[in-house]
């Protein structure tokens, strides 16, 4: 329980930022090419891993040295998220830049929140459970997602944006007695004293552990294994918009249908993860996340109407919540618990450069190439992750080259 909570914590904002603001722009007649340009103000998820350090370096001790700090940050989400009740997009650069403006600083906020529940569940779950516990993060993501989606995309059919955005701080508040109730952490040996030590130490553990040439190779696929996604997810908003369905038939679709596919992918991947391993269910659920752009590149190219939507949707769906769940279990099994913050941070932040970086552009490609060849691409982009799985996750080797192992590693 105390792990999907934070799920939700983690989830709520993000969704805010992008699909909810997404929907809220593109019925405001704001243009696609700005729209996709949102993506940069991902930017603190990449960058988070330059003030990791200091939550591992000055952790407030109540209730344990991550839950203070989860706190704290908590209640600045509800005020940031509440205060875009208040934004009135328009096309002028006055209104873009204030919009602008709070999606940054909601991401900043955000992004550091990610860094604690990141490092409470790496410190909090013991590896054999790190799969089941990758499982539950996904579904209280997925399920913040569905409450944002299903939920704000409604309200702002029937109602207007604002309650939409009003809906969401209410939930993010409702996280905070979980997080007072969440377990405690246990004691840490060796912990951090100075600062040099929390920005030094982290990358020399890791290196020490994988190697040089190992080492890059596990960044790269942390960067490049949910890349399709970030391409999609920039993307499928609009696009669905443009096709013609209605913003309650998106909301509903994506949060209501997609989700509940998603959690269906995301409790499939956590058992089959147990019996697969690490390496063949990246291999596995890359595959089928892969074929979940395909059903979109198929929805943009042949006539289709509600249940091509259900079955592109349901397919991406299914494939976002196996990749999930393999990715999260592949991050905590790279961090060394004595540096699990800025370790995290620094995996995760590689990631959402796929998000932020590599999809930023997306717009501009969507509409230079159209809709159909932006999601066949989209699926081409899988291709360079497959290529690295087979030097540090081969199908035939029982665990990632380079994980942390407690026994050899924790000195």
């Amino acid at each position: 329980m105390a792990v999907s909570a934070q799920g939700v914590a983690s989830g709520t904002p993000y969704m805010v930022g992008t699909k909810l603001l997404q929907g809220w722009l593109t019925a405001s007649g704001v243009p696609l090419g700005l729209i996709g340009l949102l993506a940069y103000a991902e930017l603190p998820y990449t960058l988070k891993m330059f003030w990791a350090p200091a939550v591992d370096r000055w952790p407030l001790p109540w209730p344990d040295r991550r839950r203070g700090w989860l706190l704290l940050l908590q209640i600045i989400l509800v005020a940031v998220i509440g205060s875009m009740a208040f934004l009135r997009p328009g096309k002028d650069p006055a209104s873009l830049a204030a919009i602008g403006t709070i999606a940054l600083l909601l991401a900043v906020v955000s992004a550091t929140q990610d860094i604690l529940v990141d490092a409470y569940r790496t410190d909090l779950l013991p590896e054999q459970e790190r799969g089941a516990g990758a499982a539950a993060t996904n579904l209280g993501y997925r399920g913040a997602m569905l409450a944002i989606g299903a939920g704000g995309f409604t309200l702002a059919g029937r109602y207007d944006w604002p309650l939409a955005f009003a809906a969401a701080a209410l939930l993010m508040l409702m996280v905070l007695p979980f997080t007072l109730s969440a377990p405690l952490l246990p004691p840490i040996q060796h912990q951090v004293l100075s600062l040099r030590q929390a920005v030094v130490g982290p990358a020399q553990e890791f290196l020490h552990r994988t190697g040089g040439g190992r080492a890059a190779m596990l960044l790269a696929l942390v960067l490049l294994y949910r890349w399709p996604d970030g391409l999609l997810n920039a993307m499928a908003v609009p696009f669905l918009l443009q096709k013609g369905f209605s913003p309650e038939v998106v909301g509903s679709v994506l949060a209501g249908w997609g989700i509940g596919a998603t959690i269906v992918g995301t409790i499939v991947g956590g058992i089959l993860f147990g019996r697969l391993g690490i390496n063949r269910s990246l291999w596995i659920f890359a595959i089928i996340g892969a074929f979940g752009n395909l059903a979109y590149w198929a929805l943009a190219t042949f006539p289709g109407g509600t249940t091509a939507l259900l079955a592109a949707v349901g397919l991406e769906s299914l494939g976002g919540g196996l990749v999930g769940a393999a990715f999260v279990a592949l991050l905590m099994s790279l961090c060394n618990p004595r540096f699990s913050a800025t370790q995290y941070a620094l995996l995760s932040g590689i990631y959402a450069l796929s998000r932020s970086v590599l999809s930023g552009q997306s717009g501009f490609l969507a509409e230079e190439v159209g809709w159909s060849s932006f999601f066949l691409l989209s699926a081409a982009a899988s291709l360079p992750a497959f290529v690295l799985m087979m030097f540090v996750t081969p199908w035939n080797s029982s665990g990632a080259k380079g994980a942390f192992n407690p026994l050899r590693d924790l000195t």
